[in-house]
């Protein structure tokens, strides 16, 4: 997994990415029946938005991610929030199988992708992750919410206008959030060998700013192509031009949830415990 997410960009990632909200925790302890003896991995971490929360529901979190800055804003936020129970590992995708030899097997109690799969080889990584998952943990693949120029309002088709003239390209990829790629995921996770492969969604409405609005853009520019730092008044004044004259801008977030569990044991034990 290679992304230009460094410098600049990953600071505002940091600052205006949104979390996740409690019922998207919920159900990731929910569905795998995550507690204090868990170790849970989170690949493509980024700066911690879903592992610094998470990190209270279980023993331990490993935050893996290819980006130097990401994992360095990630640890700087673990450690201003006083979360002292993850471990932050440079790293990608293809790296699962070094570290469940380092690990063991059966070592994780879940396995939890942020909008980061589009980047990776998801085939792969579901072969990889099945022998490190304890027996009906598994492994989860959110979507936080569709991206905002992709959206069925009228801010965010003003928005994705203004963005598509400024680069000179159609803004049509939908970063793992679309239907088709959820569906492809759940049947990756069923080839793989994970089992109750199904979607849960976690649905509710959002207000941003302008500030956040082009923050968030910001933040999903690769480092390559963000405009200097001279150069984005003028980019954030583009956009505030071409949207409706309004202090907020309304979204409905859906979370998106695509889980699928490693088989459980044959022997009555309950997840996550040896036999006596």
């Amino acid at each position: 997994m290679t992304v230009g997410f460094s410098g600049d960009v990953a600071h505002y990632y940091a600052r205006y990415r949104r979390g996740y909200p409690m019922r998207v925790l919920d159900a990731l302890q929910g569905v795998f029946g995550l507690s204090g003896e868990d170790l849970v991995l989170d690949l493509g971490c980024g700066t911690g938005q879903l592992a610094v929360p998470l990190a209270a529901r279980v023993r331990a979190v490993v935050g893996l991610d290819p980006e130097p800055d990401m994992l360095r804003l990630a640890r700087a936020s673990a450690a201003e929030q006083g979360v002292r129970n993850v471990s932050w590992v440079l790293g990608a995708d293809t790296d699962v199988p070094a570290l469940g030899t380092a690990l063991g097997a059966r070592a994780l109690g879940a396995a939890v992708i942020g909008q980061a799969l589009h980047w990776m080889r998801h085939d792969e990584l579901f072969r990889a992750l099945l022998p490190l998952i304890r027996p009906e943990g598994g492994v989860a693949v959110l979507a936080n919410g569709t991206p905002l120029w992709l959206q069925d309002t009228e801010w965010s088709r003003a928005l994705r206008r203004c963005l598509e003239a400024y680069f000179g390209q159609p803004l049509q990829a939908t970063c793992g959030t679309g239907d088709q790629d959820r569906r492809r995921y759940a049947r990756s996770l069923r080839q793989a060998g994970f089992t109750d492969v199904r979607e849960l969604a976690v649905e509710y409405d959002d207000r941003l700013t302008l500030e956040q609005l082009v923050g968030t853009v910001f933040s999903a520019i690769p480092a390559d192509d963000l405009p200097d730092p001279q150069d984005r008044p003028a980019l954030a004044a583009r956009i505030r031009a071409a949207l409706p004259d309004d202090p907020y801008f309304t979204e409905s977030v859906r979370v998106s949830l695509v889980v699928g569990r490693a088989p459980g044991r044959c022997d009555g034990t309950p997840p996550g415990r040896a036999p006596a």
